[in-house]
């Protein structure tokens, strides 16, 4: 499971989350995208109408339905999504007097009868661009968090609020919690400012960042309002092209990630 977080907006987080997710479902994985920011903009992408987002994801997170009421399939084979409605934003209040309130959506997803890890093997949270109460939900419950930042300046702002949101989840509530990797998002390789903001941030987070940029793009922007991914809208166009190859960027690590270590390899001969 992995969020994809980043405390500052519009930096192509939701962007980032339905292409990501398209392109993993199109090599074959089973995936659940999560919308949990209230705005929508994830189930607005994958034309969910306003009117079929609940229950969603609020109802989910407050224990009002259960998972299979929650999730919808999408237009794209192998994508299911669980909305997000305006009743969203009140939950960052209605969570304070819940019990266990930073575990809401980890228990709900881990309960026997949601068998989520069974249903899918890939499960993306998108998360509100704050570090409230559904942003800590989100990250107690996956294994890592994936942060699309943008080449801009003041990229690095805010990134250190989240490494040490990181910190305190992983010592407190999560163990397993850590930061997976970097996506460099809106690159401009015209531009002197974003390639040298490429360069510090390679030099600040290392193999944490992945290889592959996601360019500013102009068919990304109009995707949304088809309601497509732009793997859909406009396969063809650099942006897509980038998002392809971000995910098998993506399956590689997480590949690499599961195999053992080594020393840990037998090496007994095979009888």
């Amino acid at each position: 499971m992995f969020a994809i977080a980043n405390q500052k907006g519009g930096v192509g987080k939701t962007t980032t989350a339905i292409n990501l997710a398209t392109a993993l479902a199109a090599v074959g994985e089973k995936v659940l995208l999560i919308d949990l920011d209230p705005q929508g903009n994830a189930s607005t992408s994958l034309a969910v109408p306003k009117s079929e987002r609940s229950p969603g994801s609020y109802e989910f997170l407050v224990g009002l339905a259960p998972l299979a009421d929650c999730v919808r399939p999408s237009q794209i084979p192998g994508l299911s999504v669980m909305p997000a409605s305006v009743s969203l934003a009140g939950a960052e209040i209605e969570l304070i007097d819940l019990e266990r309130r930073e575990h809401r959506l980890a228990d709900a997803l881990h309960a026997p009868e949601a068998k989520a890890r069974e249903r899918w093997t890939i499960i993306l949270v998108d998360c509100p661009p704050s570090l409230g109460l559904v942003t800590l939900n989100a990250l107690v419950a996956v294994d890592a968090i994936l942060v699309p930042l943008q080449a801009e300046f003041l990229a690095l702002e805010g990134i250190g609020a989240l490494s040490n949101t990181v910190a305190r989840i992983k010592k407190n509530l999560n163990p397993k919690l850590h930061i997976t990797g970097v996506v460099l998002t809106m690159v401009d390789r015209r531009m002197t400012l974003s390639q040298q903001v490429e360069v510090d941030v390679r030099a600040h987070f290392g193999d944490l960042v992945f290889g592959t940029t996601i360019p500013r793009n102009v068919r990304i922007a109009e995707a949304p309002s088809h309601g497509l991914p732009v793997l859909i809208y406009d396969n063809a166009c650099a942006g897509s092209q980038a998002y392809i190859l971000l995910a098998s960027e993506f399956i590689r690590r997480r590949r690499n990630a599961a195999e053992p270590p080594p020393e840990q390899v037998s090496h007994e001969p095979v009888s």
